[in-house]
């Protein structure tokens, strides 16, 4: 259960207010980002990963653009589908940095192109990207719907956007266990991992207020996707969102 005192320390007036402190967050947690991703999920993120890009469903030799990358795991997990271009994108420095350090370290840096940017603002063409991915990113931007349209946007019209993300399971047993997983052992290995026991406080305070599944399929045809669709993982606790762009769609 999530506490009267970390709902107030995470209220947010403003979706500037809630950006500004996103990203310091993940600025400061970046170093230790991928340790925790894989003690808190036991290794499974990757396979969750992989999944995506399925549902993704890329051309050979075309176009994906992951959006609020982190540190590019998405991004290189795209590359299994043979694109011609993987553009990974993220408002964070830190972890641009962390990502660029990972693909150098692998030979990966010609295949990905890392790029500082706003998932409410793409700096990025209309109608150019077969998919358009995103992980673990929903729960923390200020304005939902735009982040959806943006990635709507820039995807040409046939392509799919497909989403990651972690959501409140529904079985009245488990979900306890996982609230109680989520809301007291995580920010106890965050603060011992990573130094920062209020990012991983955070963390389950996002999943806690995040919209349902079914509202967020909603959310995805309002901003006008179709043949939207959604499958749970892992107990209920993962889902993976996505839509089509329209053919006829061109802004």
């Amino acid at each position: 259960m999530i506490t009267k005192q970390v709902e107030t320390a995470f209220e947010f007036q403003t979706p500037q207010e809630k950006a500004r402190y996103v990203r310091r967050m993940f600025d400061a947690i970046a170093r230790r980002y991928d340790l925790m991703n894989r003690l808190m999920t036991l290794g499974r993120d990757q396979s969750w990963r992989h999944r995506t890009i399925r549902r993704a469903a890329v051309p050979q030799d075309g176009r994906v653009l992951d959006i609020a990358t982190g540190t590019a795991d998405l991004a290189i997990a795209a590359l299994d589908a043979s694109p011609r271009k993987v553009v990974a994108a993220d408002f964070s420095l830190q972890m641009l940095d962390l990502a660029n350090r990972k693909l150098r370290a692998r030979d990966l840096d010609s295949q990905i192109v890392l790029t500082a940017a706003d998932g409410l603002s793409l700096p990025l063409a209309d109608n150019y990207f077969d998919a358009v991915v995103t992980g673990f990113s929903l729960r923390n931007v200020g304005n939902l719907d735009l982040f959806l349209s943006e990635m709507l946007r820039v995807t040409r019209p046939g392509g799919r956007v497909v989403c990651l993300e972690i959501t409140q399971p529904r079985l009245p047993g488990f979900r306890k266990v996982f609230a109680w997983y989520f809301s007291k052992v995580v920010p106890k290995i965050g603060a011992l991992i990573s130094d920062d026991s209020q990012a991983y406080s955070y963390l389950p305070h996002s999943v806690s207020i995040f919209i349902s599944p079914e509202e967020l399929r909603d959310r995805m045809q309002k901003v006008g996707m179709k043949n939207v669709g959604f499958e749970k993982l892992q107990f209920g606790t993962i889902a993976i969102h996505w839509g089509v762009k329209p053919k006829g769609v061109l802004d």
